[in-house]
């Protein structure tokens, strides 16, 4: 093939999550109402981190910065999905669906690094108190957060530009609701062993140096809520924290899951754990955290009690 690094494929069906059309319509009830509560849920933590004082510290800032990566993420698949739920035309344009692929793992990078400087919070908060207000200052947090997204935009950019220099010039069925790397590597037309090999390499890295500066936060974390005499102290302490290793845990689960092992050729099993990571878990976010949060619960009601 003398013209290599040219796409020939000008937009791809998209199978979706069933071809009954009474089930479709179930489906698009269902997702819809997941999609308004993602947004509400997400949209409220923004709201009441900026309107309530108590609430602007370091902590409330990167978490503000994650909601709006769970309605920015969420956005880019749901309203397509919801789209061909209706559609008899179930198809992406070329364009749209390497948007897609770009966008999530643009989000999706700058996710891991900012749940990693959160626990690099918890850890001054906690082991290093007095100079908690120098190591997180307003513009150490900006610069952190810049960093954050810079990164993930940089990181996410090479990934794409890798994937478009493969040839798409025959088979054009996504075997799935949306377009993501590992899908869209199977539809090229050349040896796809180095590129997915490059892929789980770099999510690999991506993904363990930010779990392994959060696991050494939290062992100098526990190490030193061990250490306090008083049980009140520590209660307090492993409240702060109980909420981000519960997302912790959850997004690097289900990351490594999906990128960090060989394609599965169960791919019904594939789309139901993407419904998870992509389309649940952004609106279990700020459950977990106004739930298992009193401050934030406290914020919420206050601001409710306002507009009331």
């Amino acid at each position: 093939m003398d013209k290599g690094n040219q796409s020939f494929v000008t937009e791809f069906i998209l199978t979706g999550l069933s071809t009954d059309h009474k089930i479709e319509i179930i489906l698009f009830v269902l997702f819809l109402f997941i999609y308004l509560a993602t947004l509400m849920g997400n949209l409220v933590i923004i709201i009441v981190t900026q309107v309530d004082s108590r609430l602007r510290t370091p902590m409330y800032f990167f978490l503000s910065n994650l909601s709006f990566i769970d309605i920015t993420y969420t956005s880019v698949i749901v309203p397509k999905m919801l789209n061909l739920f209706l559609s008899t035309r179930k198809t992406i344009s070329f364009a749209g669906c390497i948007t897609q692929v770009y966008i999530c793992l643009f989000l999706g990078e700058t996710e891991c690094l900012l749940l990693a400087i959160m626990a690099y919070d918890r850890y001054v908060a906690i082991c290093n108190p007095l100079h908690y207000a120098t190591f997180m200052s307003k513009m150490a947090c900006r610069k952190l957060a810049g960093v954050s997204w810079m990164c993930g935009f940089i990181i996410s950019l090479t990934n794409i530009l890798m994937t478009l220099q493969l040839p798409f010039c025959g088979p054009n069925r996504i075997d799935h609701f949306f377009c993501e790397t590992p899908v869209l590597l199977k539809l090229a037309c050349a040896d796809i062993v180095a590129s997915e090999v490059m892929m789980i390499v770099g999510t690999s890295v991506i993904l363990c140096i930010p779990l392994l500066l959060i696991l050494t936060s939290y062992c100098h974390i526990i190490s030193t809520i061990v250490k306090m005499h008083y049980v009140e102290q520590r209660h307090k302490a492993f409240s702060t924290c109980g909420s981000h290793l519960m997302v912790v845990s959850i997004f690097y689960g289900t990351a490594m899951y999906m990128y960090m092992r060989p394609r599965s050729e169960n791919s019904d099993s594939d789309k139901a754990f993407s419904v998870f990571y992509t389309i649940i878990i952004p609106m279990l976010n700020p459950l977990i955290y106004s739930l298992r949060n009193k401050d934030v619960k406290q914020a919420i009601g206050k601001t409710l009690g306002k507009k009331s």
